[in-house]
């Protein structure tokens, strides 16, 4: 049980009075293993997460919508700021950790069940690429490749991610996709922390893992795919721990937890008709898992070809919700 000292704030518009100082206690909810449904399968590659935009430019309409859902303002007050302590485990190893997470408390109305979910809208921190940190806690090198090459001890703090083919980028993407299932998960009684609320956060990769390891209950990391070479949707996945890397710490004590959790999230999108791509799951040595001490998922919900229109990030969203309440049995 973790002590936590938090501090409200105010955002999105909107004012409050003054400012107390609470304590959290949260309770972490341990899981079974599971198995990922399978599908027919293309060939599977480990060229994942990697940055390879479309050059094609968004019309003027488009770039006016990403305006507006940027300045959008939800309307809730039961907020709470979390920064990085220090203190914390793996913390030294962040380099870019100025930013905060903002904590969303369920209403007692919605049947507030005491879980916190982390939600970790990718990419979308300035400078980020320009900062190196350790792929592991460890200092040992990748054992598989992507946006970091296999053999390399350190890794971009956060990427820039990838363009869509009509131009829009992939960090305003995530983070939409990250409000419309915050929205969801609030509904539903579960406290969402997100770990980017806006356009940008100073916070890398390695800050955000760190922080869902001390406030949620698990960590579930949104992406699109990019750099696989194809022109059509190719549906979505999990990224699941190479075998490599199940003997190191602290991934060898809950890698299992990862996979199960990545499995519920997929056999809940499947069930909502969305596409997965093969079995459901593709193996990368990542930042987030290396470092995660909490059941931790990175989703790719798609590729740079996928339709990402609000109706269909509301399917994705109803999807993982699903797996979510699978994945803690609600």
């Amino acid at each position: 049980m973790k002590k936590l000292v938090l501090f409200w704030i105010c955002i999105v518009g909107l004012s409050m009075t003054g400012c107390r100082a609470g304590q959290q206690e949260i309770e972490r909810n341990n899981a079974a293993e599971s198995t990922v449904g399978q599908q027919p399968e293309e060939p599977v590659t480990e060229e994942a997460v990697t940055e390879e935009p479309v050059p094609e430019e968004a019309t003027e309409a488009e770039l006016q919508s990403r305006e507006q859902i940027m300045e959008e303002s939800v309307g809730y007050t039961n907020l709470q700021q979390i920064a990085l302590d220090s203190t914390w485990e793996y913390a030294d190893h962040s380099k870019i950790n100025t930013g905060a997470a903002v904590l969303y408390l369920a209403s007692e109305e919605s049947g507030r069940k005491g879980i916190v979910i982390g939600v970790n809208a990718g990419h979308g921190t300035a400078g980020g690429a320009k900062v190196k940190t350790l792929c592991h806690p460890d200092g040992s090198a990748k054992v598989t490749g992507g946006s970091t090459a296999a053999g390399a001890t350190e890794a971009a703090a956060v990427s820039g991610g990838m363009t869509f083919q009509d131009g829009t980028p992939e960090r305003e993407v995530t983070l939409r996709m990250a409000q419309i299932l915050r929205d969801k998960l609030l509904s539903s009684g579960y406290d969402v922390l997100m770990l980017r609320d806006s356009e940008d956060v100073q916070l890398d990769n390695v800050a955000r893992t760190v922080i869902c390891n001390n406030v949620a209950d698990c960590h579930i990391a949104l992406h699109w795919d990019s750099g696989d070479g194809k022109n059509y949707d190719k549906g979505c996945f999990y990224i699941s721990v190479p075998e490599a890397l199940k003997t190191m710490e602290p991934v060898a004590s809950h890698w299992q937890q990862h996979d199960t959790l990545g499995t519920d999230l997929v056999e809940g999108l499947r069930e909502q008709g969305t596409m997965i791509y093969g079995k459901g799951n593709m193996s990368i040595d990542l930042t987030q898992t290396s470092y995660s001490t909490i059941p931790s998922v990175d989703m790719e919900l798609g590729n740079a070809y996928s339709d990402h229109s609000d109706v269909v990030l509301e399917q994705l969203a109803t999807g993982l919700l699903a797996g979510i309440n699978t994945y803690f049995e609600q």
